[in-house]
């Protein structure tokens, strides 16, 4: 069989919607009180614009943004990029699920987890503690790895 007949699936921790969500948040903790216009941002994190405008109508729910009319307006974080969290910008536009109770439904689970959903519910913890441990700000200081959303180094 030729590769084109097999389908690839694709695993995702998070969902599409937070990875945009966090290459905005990237883009404006990169220009700190500088409003960027939805129509920038999109270009620059490669984010359809209509897509974007829905995150970041959801971020500014968040308090996380904050959006500024007229002439130089925009968005800006509502806060400093040492002050926000991959966690934060993750749980305000899809929020992690964790496992509470069985899956299936089983009577005999209920919050008592098998092992499989008990393992399943401690990547979950992992990635959240992982991300809640994380800010914008730690982000954009490490140096010897390419910058966010730039194509040349040191740009």
């Amino acid at each position: 069989m030729s590769r084109s007949k097999y389908q690839v699936l694709e695993f995702r921790v998070i969902s599409q919607t937070a990875e945009y969500a966090l290459r905005s948040m990237v883009a404006l903790a990169a220009q700190p009180n500088v409003p960027m216009l939805t129509r920038d941002m999109a270009a620059l994190t490669k984010i359809p614009s209509g897509y974007l405008s829905k995150v970041l109508q959801s971020l500014k729910r968040a308090e996380l943004v904050e959006s500024f009319h007229g002439k130089g307006g925009g968005f800006v974080l509502s806060r400093a990029a040492a002050d926000i969290t991959l966690c934060d910008v993750v749980q305000a536009v899809d929020p992690i699920q964790r496992i509470r109770t069985c899956p299936l439904g089983l009577p005999n689970h209920g919050i008592k987890l098998c092992p499989l959903h008990k393992q399943l519910d401690n990547a979950m913890k992992t990635v959240e503690d992982t991300l809640r441990n994380i800010t914008l700000a730690n982000l954009l200081a490490q140096t010897k790895q390419p910058k966010p959303l730039c194509d040349i180094s040191g740009e």
